[in-house]
């Protein structure tokens, strides 16, 4: 069954209480203007097994995601054009039905004070780009298990 399946039994994560399996069977939005970028983070989640969506901008993310059948991650760019990361992620936590999916920032100003701006802002989490692909399965892996994951590029390291 498509993760998009009308029929799902989990339409949106916090919703029935259950957990994606190995996550086989999560759909992640993934917002971000980089067509690069995307095509990475889509192609490494496509090799998970993992169906994705795909927004340019933080602007109308609430009725993009709205209309998702199922929706267990927004991976979510700070820098996006129109409207931020920031924004778009207040908007997603007035919304009843999506508030309580976990949302990670995913940025290239990796640094301790984006890290910690995110952190009070409400995002659940937090990668550093460039996104390392030996790690980001293990980090997406965690993230859909509940563990919070904030975590620096991997040249920073």
């Amino acid at each position: 069954m498509s993760p998009l399946d009308a029929n799902s039994t989990n339409p949106i994560a916090g919703n029935s209480g259950q957990k994606p399996n190995i996550p086989g069977d999560a759909t992640i939005l993934v917002v971000e203007d980089n067509v690069s970028n995307f095509v990475l983070i889509a192609r490494l989640l496509g090799f998970m097994g993992i169906h994705c969506e795909w927004k340019t901008s933080g602007y109308e993310v609430v009725q993009y995601a709205d209309t998702l059948d199922r929706l267990d991650l927004i991976l979510m760019d700070i820098r996006l054009p129109y409207e931020d990361g920031y924004s778009a992620l207040r908007k997603i936590r007035l919304s009843e039905r999506l508030k309580a999916v976990p949302i990670i920032a995913v940025t290239a100003e990796a640094s301790v004070e984006q890290m910690n701006k995110a952190r009070t802002a409400g995002f659940n989490g937090f990668l550093g780009k460039p996104l390392d692909p030996d790690r980001f399965p293990d980090q997406i892996r965690r993230i859909l298990k509940g563990e919070a994951v904030w975590e620096m590029s991997y040249n920073d390291r």
